[in-house]
Order: structure tokens, then C-alpha cells, then sequence
């Protein structure tokens, strides 16, 4: 019940100022329509249903399974099964992530189909699995993150350079909706749950974290290599 009580009050902080803002905008500023009023907090109730809905369900489900999923794996002590594990994760959150189907549904209407929403999720899902597997071999092996982070934003702003400026901006923005509501919690809990097995002197559970932006820069370099292609 008292996961109930704090579900609603994320909800509430996250929703009521929106709301507040727009019609503050509607009685000073825009005038809308009524019937365009009304469509908006429609959408506001059914958002806020449909998001203590889905915070309920990580909470009780996706944070607990992930994190146990990542406990269990490194006791079977194989290494290759911890990295193709976090390979298929990435790839069926990413494929499944509202915010990456919302971004190529818009570069497929902007590009008037030129640039297809399947090609584009999968390169993005792609790309994902693949960090998210490199990040489970960093915790495996105990790899400083900066190491890997540097190394991989040295290949994104060299390789800018040779790919055309619409999918520069597109790579961007691949890398900011995988950090949406389906991968973070999954991810994450999976890099916590096993960094906090595979403790050592030089490792420990927090080095689960980090991991989601180590995981990002896969989606940038995935729709750069697309444009590369595509020239």
C-alpha cells in the first residue's frame, strides 16, 4: 500500500505542473479552443493512469527481475553467457521502448519514408545491445568507465565528421530515447544485480551504474554508421 501512496505522488509531481503551466498559457496567453482544451486533459487523465500504471509495474516487476536475472548470472561463472545476456536485453528493451518507436515515426515521416522506422529501431537496438554487452564486460573485468567512455565519444565526434549533418542530429537524439521508461529500469537493475555478485577490492555494486550512459553512445555510433550507408 505504501508503494501505492509514493507511485501516486511521482505521478502527481510529474503531471500537476505541466498541467498548471498549460492552463496558466490558456487563460493569459493562448486562448485555445475549448474542444482542443478538453482534448488536452483528457490526455492528461489518461496519461496519469497509464503512468502509475507503468511505475507500478517496474516497481513490482521489471526492477526485481532484472536485478535477480543479474545475481543469478554470474553464478553459472560464465562470461560469455553475463555478455550475451546483457546483448539480448539491450536488444528486446530497445525494440521495445516507446520513446525509440515515437522518434522513428517522426524521422520516417520527415524523410518521407527514406529513412524506414524498422531500419532505424533495429539499428538503434543494435547499437544498444551491443554497449550494454561491452558494459558487462567492463564489470566483469573491472574496466575503468572513463576508459570506455572516452574511447567511445572519440569515435562518435571523429566519425561525425565523414557522415552528413542530418544524421549527426538523428544519432543524438537515438542516444537520449534509449533512456526511456522500458530500458533504464531493466538495465540498470541487470548492471547492479551483477556488480553486486562479482565483488572484489576494486569492484563493487555501484559500478552498476554508469551504465546506461556507457550504453547510450551504441545508438549514436549505430545511426552514424546508418548514414554512412546511406550517402
Amino acid at each position: 500500500m505504501e508503494n501505492v501512496k509514493d507511485t501516486f505522488k511521482e505521478v502527481a509531481a510529474a503531471i500537476l505542473p505541466v498541467t498548471i503551466v498549460v492552463i496558466i498559457l490558456q487563460v493569459a496567453l493562448m486562448r485555445l479552443p475549448l474542444e482542443a482544451l478538453l482534448q488536452f486533459l483528457v490526455g492528461v487523465v489518461f496519461v496519469s493512469i497509464g503512468f502509475f500504471l507503468f511505475l507500478l509495474g517496474v516497481t513490482a516487476g521489471l526492477l526485481p527481475v532484472g536485478e535477480l536475472i543479474g545475481k543469478k548470472l554470474p553464478k553459472t561463472k560464465k562470461s560469455w553467457l553475463i555478455i550475451g545476456t546483457g546483448f539480448l536485453l539491450g536488444l528486446a528493451v530497445t525494440i521495445a521502448e516507446p520513446d525509440v518507436r515515437v522518434l522513428a515515426k517522426q524521422i520516417d515521416q520527415v524523410s518521407a519514408g527514406e529513412i524506414s522506422s524498422g531500419i532505424l529501431v533495429m539499428a538503434v537496438a543494435l547499437g544498444l545491445a551491443i554497449f550494454v554487452a561491452a558494459a558487462m564486460v567492463r564489470t566483469i573485468f573491472s574496466i575503468p568507465i572513463h576508459y570506455m567512455l572516452i574511447g567511445g565519444y572519440v569515435l562518435v565526434f571523429a566519425l561525425s565528421m565523414f557522415v552528413p549533418d542530418t544524421f549527426v542530429s538523428i544519432s543524438f537524439d537515438a542516444g537520449g530515447v534509449t533512456t526511456g521508461p522500458m530500458a533504464v529500469p531493466f538495465i540498470l537493475a541487470l548492471g547492479v544485480g551483477v556488480a553486486s555478485v562479482l565483488r572484489a577490492p576494486s569492484a563493487s555494486s555501484s559500478e552498476g551504474f554508469g551504465l546506461i550512459g556507457l550504453a547510450s553512445i551504441g545508438p549514436i555510433l549505430a545511426i552514424m554508421l546508418l548514414g554512412v550507408l546511406f550517402q
